[in-house]
């Protein structure tokens, strides 16, 4: 293995796995997947229409020194594909090309293709092993670390779905440079999360090197890259299942969640532009209720607008008239019980902590004044 490749390795007993991060993995795939493929007779690639042409090719030729049988099945790109109508389509795909429990999918794509292609493996044959090959920056850091796979309903996001986990992860890094600006930014609001959420330093070192990763810069990519998927993977090694520790990832998520169903997960708010906005909203409703400064608040604030990053709601039309509506779908969060809504809140930057038991009422007359 080349020595510019950085491994993060997610400690799990036996279903732990590495997360190689550099650049040019697709092209020599097969080195690094051979591991994986010694009673594999079929690998099935599944990738979203757009990954597929710019991607497809180099993977095939990729994996071709396997010597293994290789069939590609595409999918319509976007947040609509998590549905259970393409999980049946993909389910009806693989079954057709007569994949076995020991041969292998592989999820191309970003956090849509992995979170979908993973929960088909998970319930194809009862479990087949799959790797993830993120080619979006938030897929990288974040959605192709940890098990979790699912898709959308109309009651919310990712309600349906299972832990699986992949058996490898490859961040190749210079699939980003295919990437539109806004993707960048979509995905580099995981990337603040972390820091936000755990690491002071690491969010000193975004504040002078994020614009530099956003732009291309190698070095800073795969830094950020490795440092996020380090913070996942010793979170989720700790804590698999999400009963305590894991939760701090959803900073921003349960705000941001609401945000991104009230437009039907129609691509007029990408998946990160919502957790920046629900980011907002958690340091927002943090000092309202005194767990954090002003100051912080007006730190993070300009950082996401130096960077690009939305900063409230209104800047995507959502008011106090859409107050009702925001609060059913928050109401329909995985993180909802009947002893409360549970959010993510921060201290500090760098500090997050979790908040149990928070009265709907209280979030109600938040928003309503925030919005």
């Amino acid at each position: 293995m080349s020595d510019d490749i950085e491994t993060v390795s997610v400690e799990l007993g036996e279903e732990s796995y590495s997360v190689l991060i550099g650049e040019n993995l697709i092209e020599n795939a097969a080195q690094y997947v051979q591991s994986f493929v010694k009673n594999t007779q079929k690998i099935a690639v599944i990738a979203s229409s757009p990954v597929a042409k710019l991607y497809g090719e180099s993977l095939q030729k990729g994996l071709a020194p396997l010597h293994i049988s290789i069939s590609f099945i595409e999918i319509p790109d976007g947040e609509s594909s998590k549905s259970f109508a393409m999980l049946e389509e993909i389910s009806r795909k693989v079954l057709q090309a007569e994949l076995s429990r020991n041969d292998l999918l592989i999820a191309l794509g970003g956090g849509v293709a992995g979170d979908l292609i993973g929960f088909a493996a998970a319930i194809y044959k009862r479990g087949i092993k799959f790797i993830q090959i993120p080619t979006t920056l938030l897929a990288q850091v974040d959605s192709s670390v940890g098990g979790k796979t699912g898709i959308n309903t109309s009651e919310g996001k990712n309600l349906i779905g299972a832990f699986h986990q992949p058996s490898l992860v490859l961040a190749d890094t210079t699939v980003l440079n295919s990437l539109p600006k806004r993707d960048m930014l979509s995905g580099y609001a995981e990337v603040i999360k972390y820091a936000l959420l755990g690491d002071a330093d690491f969010f000193e070192w975004l504040d002078r090197n994020a614009q530099f990763l956003i732009s291309g810069a190698v070095e800073p990519r795969i830094y950020a890259i490795k440092r996020s998927v380090e913070m996942k993977a010793g979170i989720v090694s700790r804590d698999e299942l999400e009963q305590g520790e894991r939760m701090l990832l959803n900073l921003g998520h349960t705000f941001g969640h609401a945000f991104e169903a009230f437009f039907g997960y129609s691509g007029t708010l990408f998946h990160g532009e919502a957790v920046a906005l629900g980011i907002m909203c958690a340091f927002e409703y943090s000092h309202k209720i005194g767990l954090c400064s002003a100051q912080d608040v007006e730190r993070v604030k300009a950082h996401f607008e130096k960077i690009g990053l939305p900063i409230h709601p209104k800047q995507f039309g959502i008011t106090t008239q859409d107050l009702s509506k925001l609060m059913q779908l928050m109401g329909q969060d995985k993180k909802v019980s009947t002893a409360g809504w549970t959010f993510i809140l921060c201290d500090k930057i760098g500090t997050a902590k979790i908040v149990k038991g928070v009265d709907p009422k209280d979030i109600g007359v938040f928003l309503g004044e925030y919005l």
